[in-house]
């Protein structure tokens, strides 16, 4: 056997191998990723923690109580027990940290882009009440912008019919607390907006919650949308709700400020007050005065009831009735005419003088 010769032969094999492949060792990283990237995808610049899930069917309890008749729940916007999401109940003294909005309910734009000034005619005044009150001189129909409050309590609004019926803008019921999502709210949003209307969300302020937390539940369920009414915060004592807590008033206008601190930042729009004779009476009078206000008042007018209080929306009804609802409908009314009003919901948020 002639083993030089074969070792000679085999060694210039391999040589002859070499040349003809990608060069050295780079050719056997198969996994080496590539350097390229199309035009969709954007390389992260630094690794993206995983977030665990909870694919639990327990993740969400749902809660559903038999609606409250009006001459129970006197105030229209409160109603707590909507979607419930199990959450630690904290002290008011601490607010919980700020978990990133994106890991919990992220906000989705549910909407095209609105132009900031409106540009469709108003829809006059249409609507009937099954408690109708003589305001007299006062009365709202006297006022040109006309619009509507809807929660659950509402079902399926067939916001058309809403719309030609004199429903220029909603107040959709969004969150309550830090852990309730209106199980209507993602529907309403859309068919507000589809049909027209100027739209906006509200929270139900709930007293046994930290401010913080409620703020940042309201955030991660309420999308930021342009053209979007400023969120409201509704403050009132509610006998039905499952938190009997009624705070001192300093406690209140703390809680408050935080909370609207919080949206303010995140909105860019200074939030709307919306509270209720008795509550205004032990919390508010003096308060808030650069705070625009919407104020219930369906038996007096709101000078009346709430002295020397310059407001923005009042609420003039909870018995309304229209086409393309199901039972009673909380009726409001812009306090301007149509040309105030197309310059505040087109941006300048300005405040109407009371009259």
């Amino acid at each position: 056997m002639r083993l030089p010769g074969v070792i000679s032969f085999v060694i210039a094999s391999l040589c002859l191998a070499g040349c003809s492949s990608t060069s050295g060792m780079d050719a056997l990283d198969v996994q080496k990723p590539s350097n390229e990237t199309t035009s969709s995808v954007v390389r992260p610049s630094a690794p993206i923690a995983s977030v665990p899930v909870n694919r639990s069917n327990n993740a969400r309890k749902r809660t559903e109580p038999a609606p409250v008749d009006d001459t129970v729940r006197p105030f229209g916007l409160a109603e707590e027990e909507t979607v419930a999401f199990p959450a630690p109940e904290l002290p008011d003294s601490v607010d919980p940290p700020v978990e990133p909005a994106a890991l919990v309910s992220p906000p989705k734009l549910l909407s095209r882009a609105v132009p900031p000034m409106l540009a469709g005619p108003i829809t006059r005044y249409g609507f009937r009440d099954a408690k109708p009150i003589n305001f007299g001189r006062s009365s709202p129909r006297h006022l040109a912008v006309h619009g509507v409050d809807v929660s659950r309590w509402q079902g399926n609004v067939n916001w058309e019919k809403l719309r030609a019926q004199g429903a220029n803008f909603a107040y959709i019921k969004a969150t309550d607390g830090g852990h309730h999502l209106d199980p209507m709210f993602t529907r309403n949003w859309r068919g507000a907006d589809a049909a027209g209307l100027k739209r906006g969300a509200y929270h139900f302020f709930y007293w046994c919650r930290t401010a913080g937390e409620q703020a940042d539940w309201f955030i991660r369920n309420v999308p930021k949308v342009e053209g979007a009414l400023p969120p409201v915060i509704d403050v009132e004592w509610n006998g039905d709700s499952s938190c009997q807590r009624r705070p001192s008033r300093e406690k209140v206008l703390e809680k408050m400020q935080v909370f609207m601190d919080k949206l303010e930042r995140h909105y860019g729009q200074r939030p709307i007050i919306y509270t209720a004779p008795d509550f205004y009476r032990d919390n508010l009078q003096g308060a808030f005065l650069d705070y625009p206000f919407w104020l219930r008042a369906v038996a007096r007018h709101p000078s009346k009831v709430y002295p020397d209080r310059k407001w923005l929306f009042w609420q003039y009804s909870g018995s309304g009735l229209s086409h393309g609802v199901t039972g009673r409908i909380d009726l409001n009314v812009f306090h301007g005419d149509e040309r105030q009003w197309r310059a505040w919901a087109g941006g300048r948020q300005m405040m109407a003088d009371a009259d």
